[in-house]
């Protein structure tokens, strides 16, 4: 038996020897490494942090402590030092999350996945327990990849400092290699003091004799007010030459750091200073992505940062070639057409090679912009640049547009500005779970006057409707698209005046016009699939795909009041979702045709694969066919319309309210 597979809890972490902790901390790297290569998952990043979460849970006492992960996809190893060591099916249906998880375990706490909110839960504890009695309790914050980029981060840690005696420890995971490593007998030197004074710096006693020299130097007159201003800014010099720690000390938070984050002794002890500093303290730990895992440290473009499933021996995937994803079809025609037109500028947050903006800005450096993970900024700069004269391409995951649309109303909005938004990872996205589902989006844009918004159900219409949207220089345009491989090509049997393709009339020739099934992008195969096991049950079928959901198309309305019944199948909520938005537009015109909106629910959707979650919610063929089957029948609400001749179905008695 290993080490790994005796620890049950962080409390067993203080039973081991200096030697058993290296010990396990390798068998936790062979257990990642094992593990994660079958299931695919965050693999870098856990790699680099497995000294940090050991010391971190070796000096505070979770979960009387609290620590909180920033984003959270650094969470394996402290999902296994809290005794969760079954990662067969990690981030599948039924298994682990991906992600801290308060239903797995008490050690957790924050499950959403959306960077730079750490620190402002890590206000809002340590608050509340000041508040209850419980000041003695520390709040401990993992903090890193890029997610001190985010504005909101500034934010917190402006309120942290504020208050001297809060027991919040901020952990810097650095793994950006933005700070260059020291190197030199010198510096060799320095570093090897720099657990002594920082221990020193933040000893009470050092605080009261600083505050009390500060009090009698100030009150000594102009003399007096010259020498503590002397010392200060001597003292203030010193400290920015020695480490970067300015910035955060300004703002009133003691600085600890640079620490090596892959020495546990050295961890320990900067940890057991903050924390017997009692105040807000930052702690600036060096790590390495992919740490130990030689594959990992050679990919140069993010270090396994999330990978599939590989060879663990090699880091190369083991499956076969996937077929072309919809973010490569994007990733070649904004490169083609940035190459035809100088004022398309690409905005990515942090993400350059996943949303696909990398061609682009190989062939167009000085015209991709990576502003970090900073949404709310991304979308009013790009306002900005359409003030300029320039046409932004901000392209994103559909999840953090929810961060940013205050910018979208206001900023880009109501100044019709011409920003064209890519959504990436758009409807129901799986492994991640609940954050990450880029199922908000199209209920969210419906309030947004003026906006245009496309779903392209393949890679052709993709390109197409990509083209449509920078050409349109007076409002915001927004084009989604699924995560994952594009399907087959779904040609049209015609293209209606208003650009809405008429996918399919079943059965062929025929005169009745029993359901109109409006298909919203990639759920065209779906709609097609149910077209088909209506018409073996002798209901005609007209099937629609608009390509631009918002403005409602007029060709829709239309053929809506010749229906007996609409369903709009989207992979968005059905709340205020596109179907909701036709239903709308069908009442204003004074169209009465019912229709059905068949969507998401408004639900956290756990994680599983695409086709499991879409499964569980009834977004299947079957079952849509069924409801539909008891709708054109009069047996389920909302009713088709009756054929001539017949009686209006109805619910019976009114109930009583």
């Amino acid at each position: 038996m290993g080490i790994l597979e005796t620890i049950r809890n962080p409390q067993d972490l203080n039973e081991l020897s200096e030697d058993q902790l290296k010990q396990l901390a390798s068998e936790v790297r062979d257990f990642l490494i094992t593990n994660v290569s079958q299931t695919g998952g965050h693999l870098g990043p856990n790699l680099g942090v497995v000294e940090l979460t050991l010391a971190v849970h070796r000096i505070f006492d979770s979960p009387r402590d609290s620590i909180v992960f920033d984003t959270g996809h650094q969470s394996y190893v402290h999902k296994l030092l809290t005794g969760r060591q079954d990662f067969s099916t990690l981030r599948q249906e039924g298994g682990i999350s991906g992600y801290p998880s308060r239903a797995e375990s008490e050690h957790d706490i924050v499950e959403s996945s959306h960077a730079s909110s750490s620190l402002s839960w890590a206000d809002g504890i340590s608050r509340a327990r000041q508040l209850t009695g419980e000041g003695d309790r520390y709040v401990v914050a993992v903090v890193g990849d890029g997610a001190l980029t985010g504005g909101m981060a500034w934010e917190a840690i402006n309120n942290i400092a504020a208050d001297k005696k809060r027991r919040v420890v901020i952990v810097v995971n650095d793994n950006g290699r933005s700070y260059a490593p020291t190197v030199g007998g010198f510096a060799d030197y320095l570093a090897s003091l720099r657990p002594t004074i920082d221990s020193f710096r933040t000893a009470p006693a050092y605080e009261v004799a600083l505050d009390w020299w500060k009090k009698k130097l100030q009150k000594g007159g102009p003399a007096g007010q010259f020498t503590y201003k002397s010392l200060h800014a001597m003292k203030k010099g010193i400290k920015d030459w020695w480490a970067p720690q300015g910035m955060f000390e300004d703002l009133g938070m003691k600085y600890i750091g640079p620490v090596d984050g892959h020495n546990l002794q050295a961890m320990e002890h900067a940890l057991s200073t903050a924390k017997h500093y009692g105040g807000p303290v930052i702690v600036h730990a060096m790590t390495e992505k992919g740490h130990g895992y030689a594959p990992a440290r050679a990919h140069e473009a993010d270090q396994f940062h999330a990978v599939g499933i590989i060879d663990p021996e090699t880091g190369e995937p083991t499956g076969a070639a996937g077929a072309q994803s919809w973010t490569s079809v994007f990733a070649d025609e904004i490169a083609a057409i940035a190459d035809e037109r100088k004022d398309v500028v690409g905005i990515t947050g942090a993400m350059l090679i996943p949303v696909g903006l990398h061609k682009f800005a190989a062939r167009h450096p000085d015209r991709v912009i990576d502003v970090g993970i900073a949404e709310q900024h991304a979308l009013t700069s790009a306002a900005g640049m359409a003030f300029g004269g320039l046409h932004p391409v901000v392209a994103v995951y559909a999840t953090f547009l929810n961060r940013a649309f205050d910018q979208l109303l206001m900023d880009v909005a109501l100044h019709k500005a011409g920003v064209t938004i890519v959504l990436d990872r758009a409807g129901v996205t799986g492994p991640d779970g609940a954050s990450h589902h880029g199922m908000w989006d199209m209920s969210m844009v419906q309030i947004v006057p003026g906006l245009h918004l496309a779903a392209p159900r393949d890679a052709s219409r993709l390109r197409e409707e990509l083209r449509e949207a920078v050409a349109i220089g007076d409002a915001p345009t927004v084009v989604r698209f699924s995560k994952g491989s594009v399907g087959a090509e779904v040609e049209a049997l015609e293209r209606l005046s208003d650009g809405v393709d008429v996918l399919a009339r079943r059965p062929r020739g025929s005169t009745e016009n029993d359901v109109l099934i409006v298909s919203v992008g990639a759920m065209s195969e779906l709609a097609l699939d149910v077209s088909n096991r209506l018409g073996a049950q002798g209901i005609s079928t007209t099937v629609v795909d608009p390509r631009w959901v918002l403005p409602v198309p007029r060709s829709i309305i239309a053929l809506a009041s010749h229906h007996r019944l609409v369903i709009c199948i989207e992979d968005g909520v059905r709340a205020g979702g596109v179907g909701s938005r036709i239903r709308q537009e069908m009442r204003a015109a004074g169209v009465d045709t019912a229709l059905n909106e068949v969507g998401l629910p408004v639900e956290f959707l756990d994680h599983g694969t695409r086709a499991q979650i879409l499964e569980r919610v009834g977004l299947t063929a079957q079952q849509i066919t069924h409801d539909v089957v008891a709708q054109v029948l009069g047996t389920k609400v909302p009713f088709a319309r009756p054929l001539p001749g017949q009686q209006h179905p109805t619910t019976g008695s009114l109930p009583i309210l």
